[in-house]
């Protein structure tokens, strides 16, 4: 099934936490292989709509905040493609659909 509903991606994972070298969990490094960069936010957005647009997500688990997705795929970026996994959550207060974290795919 495809993720459906309100999706939202906030900005703050993006520019303060996947695009931020970190000396712990770096996935900077990572994006910046695909062309992701902090210059070109919006990009990375844009790439990570397209991913859950293309691929089926899988239910991962539920806890009390709400239902998780993972979403795997070839994330597209301006120099190449990577394969990533997103998680998703569908939180339970209000059925929105938040990004949560993307990852290489192993």
């Amino acid at each position: 099934m495809k993720l459906q509903g309100h999706i939202v991606i906030p900005d703050a994972k993006l520019t303060q936490y996947l695009l931020v070298p970190l000396p712990e969990n770096d996935k900077s490094k990572f994006l910046a292989r695909a062309g992701f960069t902090q210059d070109n936010p919006d990009r990375l957005k844009q790439a990570i709509f397209n991913l859950i647009q293309s691929y089926d997500a899988i239910t991962d688990r539920y806890d009390r905040y709400g239902r998780y997705y993972r979403v795997e795929g070839n994330l597209v970026g301006p120099n190449c493609s990577l394969a990533v996994v997103t998680i998703w959550i569908e939180r339970a207060s209000d059925r929105l659909i938040q990004f949560v974290t993307l990852k290489p795919k192993r």
